[in-house]
């Protein structure tokens, strides 16, 4: 089974948009991904970044994109049907059926902090890259959280939140733990980014409050229990939104990239 939380018939969509608004190819350059190299996609989701990178190492490169679920996979071979220099496989990124010191360049953006054991699917990813390539992971930071002012309720939520999605597996801060499973799992040269994932000084635009809706709607079912039931989580989520669009409040959220070179 899938532990991906988030599956809904709207998923793609919303990891679209998403991947869109962000300045991936910065990203991808800043931390090592150059033309000619062999890449890796781990979780490839819908194929937007897979196209980018794609665009980056050009037709002397490959992209390799693995998703462990086959509607994504067919998304990202749509969107990058133009693109010879990718492929796409199944897999999932805890057990990927492909050969040690394989990739130049391994990326993985919002799939770690579905996994129950990620230090393991990090030495995954870091045994499929060659000697001397980059394992670049792109992960929250406890989205949404960052918020001023703040009323008490909104807190209370957070908590509620927090403390329901984590059960059901989900590590809102896994970011933060990435530098040091780098440093366990004995990578070199080690940095870490700090990108937003979000800034919204003031009110927040449509697009955001889609994102954010779609979220609240897919995890209902897990979420709403620690709220009391549906009426409740659904008024929080509206307080929550309310707090989105209101143009006198900061909001932000963050992105913690952390890359490091095998030995």
């Amino acid at each position: 089974m899938s532990p991906y939380l988030m599956e809904s018939d709207e998923e793609a969509r919303r990891l679209a948009e998403q991947a869109r608004a962000l300045p991936i190819h910065g990203h991808l350059l800043a931390t090592g991904l150059a033309p000619g190299m062999k890449a890796l996609d781990a979780g490839c989701g819908p194929g937007v970044i897979t196209a980018v990178m794609a665009e980056v190492v050009g037709r002397q490169g490959s992209v390799l994109a693995v998703d462990a679920h086959p509607q994504r996979l067919e998304e990202a071979r749509a969107h990058c049907a133009l693109l010879p220099q990718c492929s796409f496989g199944q897999a999932d990124v805890r057990k990927l059926d492909l050969p040690g010191d394989t990739f130049d360049y391994v990326w993985s953006q919002f799939v770690l902090e579905y996994l129950k054991e990620p230090e393991a699917a990090l030495a995954e990813l870091i045994r499929v890259t060659r000697p001397g390539g980059r394992v670049v992971i792109s992960e929250v930071d406890e989205p949404g959280r960052h918020i001023w002012p703040c009323p008490p309720d909104i807190e209370e939520g957070f908590r509620k939140f927090n403390a329901a999605v984590a059960a059901a597996g989900l590590d809102l801060q896994v970011g933060r733990k990435m530098f040091h499973f780098f440093r366990r799992a004995g990578l070199e040269q080690i940095r870490v980014h700090l990108a937003p994932l979000w800034v919204v000084a003031g009110a927040a635009d449509g697009r955001l409050l889609n994102d954010w809706k779609q979220r609240f709607t897919t995890l209902e079912p897990v979420v709403a229990p620690s709220f009391g039931g549906v009426e409740a989580y659904r008024a929080s989520c509206e307080r929550y939104l309310e707090l989105l669009s209101d143009p006198d409040a900061l909001k932000y959220s963050v992105l913690l990239i952390t890359e490091g070179r095998k030995r």
